[in-house]
């Protein structure tokens, strides 16, 4: 084996090994592998670098290094030498997020580098459904058309506001945020309920591979809350999701968030897996 400190950036070279080690566990890797198999291992258009590590000439563990530092398949070994590769680079991620054995071996070995974080997510669900909801779905839900961006976008700042604790108009005054809910948009995997100029519902395909979808940025209007907008809503998602990209539907919540998880499970999802996430 190699040294548990020796990893490597992977390339396009390495494309078919990777999507093999990622498409072993296709709903906890769905984030990542919907990156690869869109914009290959070039750094320049991953928006990071793909570290492996295994044996001599072969892979068994990966982390995606970009905005977010992604552990995958990553047993004791490879952390170490993932924490070794990320402690000498610096933090560069907005966020560790993935398994959560992975990602809190992880953290106990960049923390002391690192400083503390600025939230943790010890737990977080990972639910997937991969039949039609048995709730019938919200008529009024669908795709978001390019001319009602300015009505989403406000929504979308509230979600992730209130989400991830912080506005995504620090930094770079939030073109980056804005950017990607466009995107979003065209491609035609924003979802809503709009009335009278006003989202009720929205939420979001983040990720699509083959075999998975993940849904994202789920949020109801507050003033609507406890109405069944988010059950209605989601079984009207996951409908549409199944039938236009990946035969499962997955996401994942935090914990505590007991009304979200109510909300999901009466539409069908169970959970498979737990996440943890350190946000920065």
């Amino acid at each position: 084996m190699l040294r548990t400190s020796a990893s490597r950036v992977l390339d396009d070279q390495d494309r078919e090994e990777v999507l093999s080690i990622l498409d072993a566990d296709p709903v906890a890797n769905v984030f990542v592998a919907s990156r690869v198999r869109s914009v290959g291992l070039s750094p320049a258009r991953l928006g990071g670098q793909m570290w492996g590590f295994g044996p001599r000439g072969g892979l068994t563990s990966l982390c995606y290094a970009g905005a977010n530092l992604v552990p995958v398949n990553a047993g004791p070994d490879a952390v170490q030498a993932f924490a070794d590769r990320a402690r000498r680079q610096g933090r560069r991620c907005s966020s560790i997020v993935g398994p959560a054995d992975a990602v809190e071996k992880l953290w106990e070995r960049l923390e002391p580098f690192w400083g503390s974080a600025r939230a943790i997510r010890w737990a977080q669900p990972v639910m997937a459904i991969s039949a039609p909801s048995p709730i019938p779905p919200d008529p009024l839900v669908r795709q978001v058309r390019p001319d009602e961006f300015a009505t989403l976008l406000p929504a979308c700042v509230a979600m992730f506001t209130e989400e991830v604790g912080v506005s995504p108009d620090l930094g770079d005054g939030g073109a980056l945020y804005r950017s990607r809910v466009a995107e979003l948009i065209r491609i035609g995997r924003s979802y809503a309920r709009i009335e009278d100029g006003r989202v009720v519902f929205k939420a979001e395909v983040g990720a699509v591979t083959p075999q998975v979808c993940q849904i994202q940025g789920v949020w109801v209007h507050p003033e609507l809350r406890g109405r069944g907008h988010a059950v209605g809503g989601m079984a009207a998602v996951v409908d549409q999701t199944l039938r236009n990209y990946s035969p499962t539907v997955t996401l994942y919540v935090n914990d505590f968030n007991v009304p979200a998880r109510a909300a999901y499970r009466r539409v069908g999802f169970k959970e498979v897996d737990t996440f943890m996430s350190v946000l920065f």
